[in-house]
């Protein structure tokens, strides 16, 4: 049943926000599903969307919320079935080959930030404005989060450098790139890091979309399609860094200086987000299960300050494929106490303080060294 359910929503439909006069028989047209009235799947998927509706429409009507909940493709599915759909991935604390380069100190609470430590950082950044921002993709129903956010992260590397944005091949990364050590899952759509790819890249370099598209849409990883010899690479890096663990300042000054990060966060909520300032995650108990890419911050009129943060959920997801958090100077922070339960790296803590909203200061990463290259020798061409 699981998987016949999601083969209902393999094409995205815009979401929309919804009236009160809204009902399961129009969303059926709408998201062309196929539940026969009176069968008990019909039953168990109205039941789920009536109360995700009523309590989208109540929450809509709620003038102090900063943000709007809205009907998409995960609207008949329960919390249980969103988290194994695959639009998540598994980022579940780290080994000491990955934590070792910050110590323990930098990763237990936030570090807040006052205006002279960061006077003379523009009031918005929005690296899409800079054309080093690829089109929104789309990870399927697939846990390969960590293969896009961090292929986005080193195109926008790339591009900065050389002024070449190229699409490079997520499906490179879900398919070829190593997890020995079990990091956020055991490696392609069963979840990894951003890590564990920087430092496949590092080795072999990244081909593009065009040469090695994209396969694992339906959760099937595949094996790996990359061959240097027939698959020459696009884009070289020498290496990665990540900023220290909840750094509120640091991660203000890389965003305003430098460009993009790769973060880690707690995606759990956000199915039916719709646009606005989003506050709705859990700020004493966190789960971290998402790579994204962090591409900005703002001011919003209403909402206030916010995070600029890239999904891999399809445009017609949030906003455009974006969404916004809630960003503050003294972010709270939360207890992820999960970060072993079956799929963290091996030796990791027990528990790790993830600060932000919805953890996004946690761990932010990035590639050095990013470069255009054609078959093999550097090029810098400017477009």
């Amino acid at each position: 049943m699981r998987a016949a359910f999601f083969a209902a929503g393999i094409v995205p439909v815009a979401a929309f926000i919804p009236d009160a006069t809204y009902d399961f028989r129009a969303y059926i047209q709408e998201f062309d599903r196929s539940y026969k009235v009176g069968s008990q799947d019909y039953d168990l998927r109205k039941a789920i969307f009536d109360s995700h509706l009523r309590s989208i429409v109540l929450h809509n009507s709620n003038s102090s919320k900063t943000w709007k909940r809205g009907v998409n493709e995960y609207t008949d599915m329960s919390q249980t079935e969103f988290e194994a759909s695959g639009r998540l991935g598994y980022v579940k604390g780290m080994s000491a080959q990955y934590a070792a380069s910050f110590p323990e100190r930098d990763r237990v609470s936030a570090a807040s930030a006052d205006a002279e430590t960061l006077e003379g950082l523009p009031s918005s950044v929005d690296w899409r404005s800079k054309g080093v921002i690829s089109d929104v993709k789309d990870q399927g129903h697939c846990g390969s989060c960590w293969a896009f956010a961090t292929t986005e992260t080193i195109e926008s590397y790339a591009a900065i450098e050389s002024g070449t944005l190229l699409t490079l091949s997520p499906q490179q990364l879900a398919g070829c790139a190593p997890n020995p050590l079990d990091c956020g899952g055991v490696g392609g759509c069963q979840g990894s890091i951003p890590e564990v790819a920087f430092d496949y890249v590092q080795l072999y370099g990244m081909t593009t979309e065009w040469m090695l598209p994209y396969t694992a849409y339906h959760g099937d990883t595949g094996t790996c399609g990359f061959n240097r010899t027939t698959t020459p690479s696009s884009v070289k890096i020498t290496g990665y860094t990540k900023l220290p663990s909840n750094d509120y300042a640091a991660v203000m000054k890389h965003l305003a200086t430098v460009g993009p990060l790769a973060i880690n966060v707690d995606a759990s909520s956000w199915h039916d987000y719709e646009g606005g300032i989003y506050d709705g995650c859990n700020h004493t108990n966190s789960d971290i299960d998402h790579v994204v890419q962090l591409v900005g911050y703002g001011s919003d009129q209403k909402g206030g300050d916010y995070w600029l943060v890239r999904n891999s959920w399809d445009a017609t997801w949030g906003e455009k494929g974006y969404i916004r958090l809630k960003r503050s100077a003294k972010p709270a922070c939360a207890v992820d106490s999960s970060p072993l339960d079956g799929t963290g790296c091996k030796g990791g803590a027990p528990t790790q303080t993830v600060c932000g909203t919805c953890g996004v200061l946690w761990d932010p990463s990035y590639p050095l060294g990013a470069a255009v290259t054609v078959h093999g020798h550097h090029t810098s061409i400017v477009v």
